[in-house]
């Protein structure tokens, strides 16, 4: 059973329209894990992990054959969708505006680019309890702030068991604002937030 945080969980009575995962150092086998133990039906997810912003990214197209669900480098301008997993670039900050994407080139923050913090602000300021925010494996604190901005807006926060990630100290920073509804092992974690996704479905249907 996942772990939950000493706060009172935010309420799940509205049907859940993105999904958005922060991850850094180690990041890529726990998106992996995350994305393979994810139901058949979801919103769209969108993925900030730190990148090197001198390389081209090929972490599309590998979570994609890893995971076989419909996985793509986000692009600016291009509208959400359903059932898709969006990553984003390096060097670019990665915000959702009116259910679209927008890349951003401005500075970096807490020394990063594309920023969590950024993302997981921008999301919870459009889309407030309709949304879940998820901090995996990292070795920075980036993060901690938006899990807490998503948290006050209403939404979801769910961050991976320190002690199943690769680097903890990213998960430990989101646990410690105490703006952490669930704390989840990482074999879990797709399967905890296919859950949610269904129970707020169920609920919005049956009127709760």
């Amino acid at each position: 059973m996942p772990k939950k945080s000493g706060r009172k969980s935010a309420r799940t009575n509205s049907r859940c329209e993105l999904v958005t995962i922060g991850a850094s150092a180690g990041g890529l086998g726990a998106l992996s894990q995350v994305l393979a133990g994810l139901c058949a039906e979801f919103p769209p997810i969108i993925v900030v992990q730190h990148l090197d912003p001198s390389h081209e990214s090929h972490l599309a197209a590998l979570l994609a054959r890893k995971t076989r669900k419909a996985v793509k480098e986000a692009q600016d301008g291009e509208r959400l969708a359903r059932n898709t997993v969006y990553i984003g670039p390096p060097d670019e900050h990665l915000l959702v505006r009116g259910g679209k994407i927008q890349l951003a080139h401005s500075r970096l923050v807490r020394f990063s680019r594309p920023s969590i913090d950024m993302m997981f602000g921008a999301v919870a300021a459009t889309y407030g309890k309709r949304c879940i925010g998820v901090i995996l494996s990292g070795s920075n604190r980036d993060g901690a702030d938006g899990i807490a901005a998503i948290k006050r807006a209403g939404g979801t926060t769910i961050a991976q068991d320190p002690a199943s990630a690769e680097y903890r100290i990213m998960p430990q920073a989101a646990i410690e604002t105490g703006c952490v509804d669930l704390i989840v092992t990482l074999e879990k974690l797709g399967e905890t937030i296919s859950a949610l996704i269904e129970q707020r479905g169920k609920e919005l249907k049956h009127g709760h």
